[in-house]
Parts: C-alpha cells; structure tokens; sequence
C-alpha cells in the first residue's frame, strides 16, 4: 500500500474487538496492539498529539495497518500476548518477557492435581485457558475445592506407595478438605469421578455443578446463613461469565495452518492464520483478481500453494472450508463442530472483514468502478438482460382508506434520483383498492413517460406479492411494455421476488447487495408515500374547517390550529385569545362566525 492511503486505511477498519499490527516503509513490524473497537483504537494514535516522545515517533514511523478481527476483547488480549511474544515489536517493550497468561491444569497422575500454571509441561496433563485474569483462575480453583475435596499434596500415589503406607494423612484430612487417599481412604474410581466433573466445569459444561450450587444458597439462605448463601451467589455470576475456551489460544490444534475464502464477481479474498503450539502467530489476507469465473476450489488452491511458499509454511495439516487437493503429503481437514471449526470461522470472518475494508476504499477512491461493480451483480442476482442503471419503485398509501395516493421513487446508478420521484393522486379508483389504484399509476407513469419522448427504466419494482405484480402488469401490456421492460413484486418477506408468469418466488441471499439496494428502494417509496399521504391528509383536515369561514385564508387558519392545537379549542377559544394571534379584525370574524353557526 502507498503511504498516501494511510487515512483511507483508517476511514475503513471495523467497530470490532481485535489486535492492530502497525508496519513501517521497509515492511518492519513497529508495534501491536490490542483493541475492543479497532477504528476508534487506531484513530486516536493519528488525532493528537502524544505525551511521549517515543509514541509520536511511532506515529510518524506508520505506513500500514494489518489488523487481525477476534470474538471478544478477552480473545484480543491473548492474541496480542502471542504476538508481540513471536513478532517482538520495537515498541512494544512490556510483553516481550516470557510470562505467560495462566492456565488450568488437571495433573496427568493417579489422583490428579488440580492447580494454576503459567508454564505448559508436555506430559499427557490437559490445560485449559489460558486466562487474562487471575481473579477467575482464583474463583474456579476455590469452587472446585468448595464442591469437590481434593489432595494439594504432591505425593506420589501409586497402588503400591498406598498398599505399603509410605504416606500419613495430614491437616487437609482432618479439617476436610481431601478424604485422605493417600492412606487408601478414597478409592480412585470415586476421586477420578470428581476429576471428571471438574474437567466438565473446566470445558464450561456446568449446568450440573450450577444446579448443585443454587441448591446450597438456596439451603444457606433458608437456614438464615445470608453472608455464606451471598457468597456462593457471586460465584455462580463468575461462573455464569466464564468463557472456558479460547479461540486464539487452543493447546489441542499444533502447527496447523488454516486457509479460508470469500468471493463476489470480481475477486476472491483469501485469508490465513498460522497457528504454532496452539497459538495463533501470523495472520495475512490476499486479494486474487477473477480473470474468469474460476471456482472458490480453484482460487483456493492457488491460493494455499503460493502463501505456503511465501511463509516458508512446513506444517503437514491445514484447516480448509471444502476439499482441496494439495497433494499426499498434507493432510485436509475440512471441520464441521468443534475448536478446528471455531478456528476456520475466525479466518472465514477475517476474510470477509477485508473484503469489506476493500469495498469501502474503493468506494471512496473510484466511485464509478463500485458502482459498476453493484449494477453488474444486480444483473446477474436478478437475471436481468441489462445493468439496472435506472430502476423505478411503486408504492400505494391508503392509511385507512382515506386518500388514496401512490409514489414512484427513481434510482439511477443504485443511488436516488429526488428530482425524478412522482406523487400520484388515484383519479379513477372508489374507496381502497390496492390493486386498481397500481393499474392506474403504473399506466399513467408509463404513458406520460412515451408522450413525452422520455427514457423508460431498465426495472420497474413493485412493492407487494402477486396480485400487485398482475395489476401492473395489465398497464406494462396495455402501453405494449412488456419484453421492453423488466418488472418484478417485492413480498412483506422482502427476500421474495416474484416474476411475470412464474408462481414461485426467486429468493435473494439476506446478506446480498443486490437486497441492500432494494430495501433502500422500498424503504425510500415508503417515505416519499406517506409523507405525501400525511400532508393531504392535513389539508383535507384543515380544509373542512377552513374554506367556510369568509375572509379567513388557508395560512391564517394554520397558524390558529398549530397555536390551539384543533378546531375545537379554536371555537372555544376567546376573542382575545385569538386577536393576540393574529391580530383584532381577523380574530372578530372568526368569533362572529362561530356565534352564528351555533344559533
């Protein structure tokens, strides 16, 4: 990226949790940092001024900005902790010890341990976490110990250790908090039965332990034992909060590269994490131009094979969202559940965060070539023979079945075109009739459009199921449109559009531009008809109390009703009241002429 397209880099990054990576001219890491809202974290770096020196040179230094989008602020934490650790940014002086966050450990042993570490030993032990905050390592640990007694020495217990008597319970026995195995006084079938339930809390599967636990408040605070039953209360709300799993550092998934894709017409966005001793170390999005319309599998492959070699990746496995062939000597893995699958989603999510960024830059540097963009795949989602460049949208406002009226809103290149929006009175149609009141405007638009030479629209869109569509349609064969002019009804459900002659509706993706520019279509013919319904409405209100006061015109009369709120204060209203309005002579018109209608 040129240096230039710093702001616009910014302008574009997402409200979301996730780590910043910040890289000088040459491509040198500088600095990473975490944030719970990546643009407004970023920006503020570039909008004042810094206390220190170091941090306006930093600034300075700046020439792009990599960011890596996570689930939730906890996950930034940890994700940044792995990164300043491999990548060892110049300016990041406070993570690059060698500490670690902690970790939960089941000792892999007979009559396991239980305890906090912040130093993973590879011996068969399972560890969970890790956790960014020793206050909930703290609270678990004191849980489990409250639910489940469990030896703190660090004895070994084997069969034979326990037959000979080696071991002599000690204080922990007695005061009951372990049931003393190591004189053979608990089986190892019952201890390794907590142990299971622990590793279930662990996992974050604790519906069983929460039941267990509300019933011991609910029993303290029955006895009367408030202080105890308020206390198992706030651990139930830490453990109610606790994220047992972390997405960005999992113990299980080694030296495993992930790939995932995100295409549209013109391009596919490929993104890629690198995961090292169960940490995510590197994350990188490419962009590949379609020459053709190659499939994502295609793209995919290339893409993997080119990134492998660029990183100088060597790891055997790699996560994909559908098979690729990447020869014998790589194992595939396409996931379906689990923390493989959580680990493709975060990427999947990556990939499509840069596909937007993308979007929004080019957006703003070449408006024409976005627009472009939109129109072709509005083409090809609604099979239409050409780009939509001007789209008409109808709309009925009856609210009630009082003054029927109708709205044409015109959009030209996917954006509103206010100058060329109409409002309809319905001439020919008695009382509500939906479907009449389209036939006469759709026929009325349509035959003024021809009389006066004027262009017709490449779509016409109706907004309502079937019989909206027929009603228009009877005007579109009437003027001899049809073939000429595409037309297609918009259900309630909005997704569902319906086409001339065909009963089953075409359904649109939810995500899709194409139905963002509809829904602006639609909300847009909704406003423009209603506001013109309310403002006649108004009038013929205002009307039928109005026109028959002699020498009272329409302006003086408005002023009167948004002064006494309606026409009933007004007659009751005193002429005083009144003069002070508008003034003495028009003030005893009005009270002359009510006096003589109520005689």
């Amino acid at each position: 990226m040129n240096p230039t397209s710093l702001a616009l880099q910014i302008q574009t990054l997402p409200d979301n949790p996730g780590v910043y990576q910040y890289y000088d001219k040459e491509g040198k890491i500088l600095y990473v940092g975490k944030a719970k809202n990546l643009k407004k974290r970023v920006s503020s770096y570039f909008n004042k001024i810094h206390d220190t020196a170091k941090t306006n040179v930093l600034v300075k230094k700046i020439v792009t900005i990599k960011h890596i989008v996570v689930p939730t602020e906890t996950d930034a934490l940890l994700l940044e902790n792995n990164l300043i650790k491999t990548l060892q940014p110049r300016y990041n002086v406070l993570l690059r010890d060698d500490k670690s966050y902690p970790w939960l450990c089941i000792k892999k042993e007979p009559f396991s341990r239980i305890f906090a570490t912040r130093r993973m030993v590879k011996d068969g032990s399972e560890y969970f976490g890790p956790y960014t905050s020793f206050k909930t390592v703290n609270t678990i640990l004191e849980l489990i110990k409250e639910l489940y007694p469990l030896r703190t020495c660090n004895y070994d217990l084997s069969k034979s250790n326990i037959d000979s008597g080696k071991f002599k319970v000690c204080l922990e026995y007695h005061i009951g908090n372990c049931m003393g195995p190591c004189e053979g006084f608990e089986t190892l079938e019952n201890y390794q039965k907590q142990v299971d339930a622990i590793r279930e809390i662990l996992k974050g599967n604790f519906k069983e332990s929460m039941k267990d636990f509300k019933r011991v408040m609910t029993n303290l605070a029955a006895d009367m034992h408030f202080e105890e039953a308020q206390k198992i209360k706030e651990k139930i709300e830490v453990l109610e909060n606790y994220q047992s799993r972390s997405t960005i550092v999992n113990p299980k998934i080694t030296n495993i590269d992930v790939f995932s894709i995100v295409s549209d017409e013109s391009a596919a966005y490929v993104n890629f994490l690198q995961i090292s001793h169960g940490s995510i170390i590197r994350s990188h999005t490419m962009e590949i131009k379609k020459k053709l319309d190659e499939p994502d599998e295609e793209l995919l492959e290339l893409a993997i094979i080119e990134l492998r070699e660029r990183f100088q990746l060597l790891s055997r496995e790699v996560i994909v969202p559908f098979h690729v062939d990447l020869g014998e000597n790589i194992k595939i893995t396409v996931p379906q559940l689990g923390d493989k699958k959580q680990i493709l989603d975060l990427s999947i999510r990556n990939a499509k965060f840069y596909r937007i960024e993308q979007l929004k830059q080019l957006q703003i540097v070449d408006p024409d070539r976005h627009t472009k963009r939109i129109m072709a795949q509005m083409q090809k989602d609604l099979r239409l023979p050409v780009e939509p460049r001007h789209i008409e949208c109808f709309d009925n406002s009856n609210i009630q079945g009082t003054n029927p009226v109708a709205a044409c809103v015109v959009f030209k290149d996917g954006k509103p075109s206010k100058k060329d929006y109409r409002h309809f009175n319905i001439k020919t149609v008695e009382g509500p009739d939906d479907f009449a009141s389209m036939t006469e405007v759709v026929y009325r638009r349509y035959k003024r459009l021809l009389d006066e030479n004027e262009p017709l629209p490449n779509l016409i869109i109706i907004d309502g199921g079937k019989g909206q569509l027929s009603s228009a349609l009877k005007s579109i064969d009437e003027l001899g449109l049809r073939g000429k002019i595409a037309i297609i009804g918009i259900a309630k459900r909005l997704e569902e559009l319906f086409y001339p002659g065909d009963s089953i509706p075409l359904y649109l993706d939810k995500k899709s531009e194409t139905l963002k520019v509809i829904q602006q279509l639609r909300n847009e013919a909704h406003r423009f008809g209603i506001t013109h319904h309310r403002d006649k409405r108004s009038k013929a209100a205002l009307n039928s109390s109005i026109e028959s006061i002699p020498g009272i015109g329409e302006k003086t009369m408005l002023t009167l009703i948004q002064h006494f709120k309606s026409v009933k204060r007004l007659k009751l209203a005193s002429e005083k009241e009144i003069s002070d309005v508008i003034g003495v002579s028009k003030a005893k018109k009005i009270t002359e002429f009510y006096k003589a209608s109520n005689e």
